[in-house]
């Protein structure tokens, strides 16, 4: 009588053997991206030397990045939420800080608005003080295109609020971005500013690159996304407009789905991106 082996075959064990090594591999990956921390960078935008976060994937890559435009916000930090979705992708992910915002020296943009009161003083300012704003975003992006771990050819930009409207001014420019990303880009200022409708119009109007567009319906005014993807696809860019179901239950929740609901917009924004940016 034939006993059948319960020992494995040599082929079989070897398997076995790299199955779990390479599962012991993902276990490390997941958990030193899971430990990763942002590097404290600093670049120059004309006299100020300004602050910014940087966070890397594991390798020497070049890998493509994310250059993230905060909004008005006194401290925007790390922007972690978001950092955390765009790193195990193997995109580097940039957040840096324009004047007078987080680590950043200089005036800080609302209280220089504030300064002005309302009505057609603040609605000019806003403007102004977004080109100059411009000017350090620009800066940022020629740090990050510097970085040996970053690929130059594949950069995009994403912002948030008034990193929207630094988004599209940007856009407008062409400095090297292949694809762009706005969320929420001036739902809060559209209708008190008619300087910034033009100007944002203009801008969508020229823009250089694709441009994705994308609120919760419970945010301020969806007015900016349909006005200006319009703008965009005059243009002859490609563009798309995403309106995502209510976030929270006000309007300032809605409008912080863009740095609290990546789980949501990321996989659609990294489409957008990925086709685009190649």
């Amino acid at each position: 009588m034939h006993h059948r082996s319960t020992v494995p075959s040599t082929g079989l064990i070897a398997v076995v053997r790299i199955a779990l090594l390479a599962a012991s591999a993902l276990v490390a990956s997941t958990d030193a991206l899971a430990q990763a921390q942002p590097e404290l960078v600093a670049f120059r935008s004309g006299e100020l030397e300004l602050k910014g976060f940087l966070w890397k994937p594991q390798g020497n890559g070049p890998f493509p990045a994310v250059l993230w435009n905060h909004g008005s916000e006194k401290l925007p930090g790390s922007v972690e939420t978001v950092a955390r979705f765009f790193l195990p992708r193997n995109y580097v992910f940039f957040v840096p800080h324009r004047r007078g915002q987080g680590r950043s020296p200089g005036p800080y943009i609302m209280d220089q608005l504030n300064t002005a009161g309302g009505g057609a003083a603040r609605s000019a300012l806003l403007v102004r003080l977004h080109e100059t704003h411009l000017e350090d975003q620009l800066a940022a992006l020629q740090f990050l295109k510097s970085q040996a771990v970053v690929n130059a050819n594949r950069i995009a930009v994403v912002g948030f609020s008034f990193g929207g409207i630094q988004t599209m001014l940007a856009a407008e420019r062409g400095p090297g971005y292949r694809v762009a990303v706005n969320c929420s880009g001036a739902a809060q200022v559209w209708a008190g500013s008619s300087d910034m409708q033009r100007r944002l119009t203009t801008a969508a109007r020229n823009t250089k690159v694709p441009v994705l567009f994308f609120q919760a319906e419970n945010d301020y005014d969806l007015t900016p996304s349909r006005v200006l993807s319009d703008a965009v696809k005059a243009a002859g860019k490609p563009t798309e407009a995403k309106i995502y179901p209510p976030s929270g239950s006000s309007a300032q929740d809605g409008h912080e789905f863009c740095v609290r609901g990546v789980a949501t917009w990321g996989p659609d924004a990294l489409r957008f991106i990925e086709a685009h940016a190649r």
